[in-house]
């Protein structure tokens, strides 16, 4: 009987590593999930390029269609470890095709949203199952990829923003340019139709469900390591949204680049993007649990110093230009650090909040974006552009303290 078992469970795992693509890392299913993360991005960041173009069209200020950005994360952070604790209940594949539909039917109705309230309401319905479908993609891992790929399909999903904002964000904004604004949501729902034909063709269909309850699964918000996890995240991504939600008018008047070349601004700022998430996940490789958030402290410092020298940018526009660039390439660094740091704090200490863990990263990311986009409309009212960069210095220190005190936790085994 015993021998029996061991052979089906050896043809089990040579099932699944067959599925897995063998020693591939790009399978197709790999690519359909950083495809859905391509799309989620290029769905969220598109209005930081077409900013100025929704609020000429809808009659209404750069700033109040700035706050879509805000408001967004806002409405992103809470539901995500929400969504996240109840999808896990149940089957996954359906969930997620589910929620990949409510996010189709937000984008159609942005195209045809004839006014900004009727727009805020389309923005909200993709933000309350956005941060869901991420976290739900981090699941597929065990499935789809090795356990020697762990951070580096962590470090691709994410990249899926990334490549959004070199590729999705400034095609969206060429073609608001040239076609209207509409038009660009127009192609953000025709490409998620494909997407969906393809996830319903491809994707595994087992499913994960959660066997604890709903409540318990909060139990890991009580670990002191979440905590400063969370709290390194949400100062990150703060320091930079406090810029980037007004990227476009920065180039514009700050550098004083050509109308004409924004795009390609925005191109070359997305670049530098692609390459931070995805030499993020080199970083993580680096130790478990917290220690590779732990090791970003100084990295955090420099972002501070580089943010603050943004403010040169209006009277040296060439040092602001090349700043900006380098900027880009400090946006995701920590993303698959605390990534890490999440999963592995759950696998040990709380298995049964796996699906809650997986959503922090981008709960923390978007809480991070609202108080950074909110803070820097502010700043923007009251200060002007100018003082963006150094508002955003102030939340990189902070992340650099609270990633220094994670220094207790390293080096000690995660006990349950």
């Amino acid at each position: 009987m015993a021998e029996n078992t061991q052979t089906e469970q050896l043809q089990h795992d040579d099932r699944q590593t067959d599925k897995k693509g063998g020693d591939r890392f790009f399978t197709l299913p790999v690519n359909i999930l950083i495809f859905a993360s391509f799309m989620l991005g290029m769905s969220e960041f598109v209005v930081v390029g077409i900013l100025p173009d929704i609020a000429s069209g809808l009659k209404v200020s750069e700033v109040t269609v700035g706050n879509l950005v805000a408001i967004f994360a806002f409405v992103y952070a809470p539901c995500t470890p929400l969504g996240s604790a109840i999808s896990g209940r149940f089957p996954r594949f359906a969930t997620y095709l589910t929620l990949m539909g409510v996010f189709l039917a937000g984008n159609i109705l942005c195209a045809f949203a004839p006014n900004y309230p009727v727009l805020l309401i389309a923005r909200l319905l993709i933000a309350s199952v956005s941060g869901t479908l991420v976290a739900i993609s981090m699941t597929f891992a065990p499935d789809v990829t090795t356990d020697k790929y762990r951070t580096k399909f962590i470090a691709w999903v994410f990249s899926g923003f990334s490549i959004a904002s070199v590729v999705g964000v400034p095609v969206g904004t060429w073609v608001a340019n040239t076609f209207g604004w509409r038009v660009t949501f127009y192609l953000i729902s025709a490409l998620t139709i494909v997407l969906l034909v393809l996830m319903f063709t491809v994707l595994p269909r087992n499913s994960h469900i959660i066997k604890v309850g709903f409540l318990s699964q909060f139990r890991l918000f009580f670990d002191r390591r979440i905590h400063l996890g969370v709290l390194t995240v949400v100062c990150g991504a703060a320091s930079s949204y406090v810029f980037y939600t007004y990227l476009t008018p920065i180039l514009r008047d700050e550098v004083k680049l050509p109308e004409q070349y924004i795009s390609l601004g925005l191109v070359v700022y997305g670049v530098a993007c692609l390459w931070s998430n995805l030499y993020a996940g080199k970083l993580a490789e680096h130790g478990r649990g917290v220690e590779p958030l732990y090791h970003l402290r100084w990295v955090f410092l420099a972002h501070a110093v580089l943010l603050a020298s943004l403010a040169i940018a209006h009277v040296v526009s060439l040092y602001g230009a090349f700043v900006l660039i380098v900027l880009g390439m400090f946006m995701y660094l920590f993303n698959a650090s605390s990534q890490v740091l999440y999963m592995d704090v759950a696998a040990q200490s709380h298995p049964g909040s796996m699906n809650l863990a997986a959503s922090l990263n981008s709960m923390s990311f978007n809480i991070g974006i609202a108080i950074g986009s909110a803070v820097g409309g502010l700043a923007n009212d009251f200060l002007g552009l100018t003082w963006l960069g150094p508002v955003g210095a102030i939340f990189a220190l902070l992340a650099m303290v609270m990633s220094m005190m994670l220094g207790p936790y390293v080096g000690k085994r995660i006990e349950r």
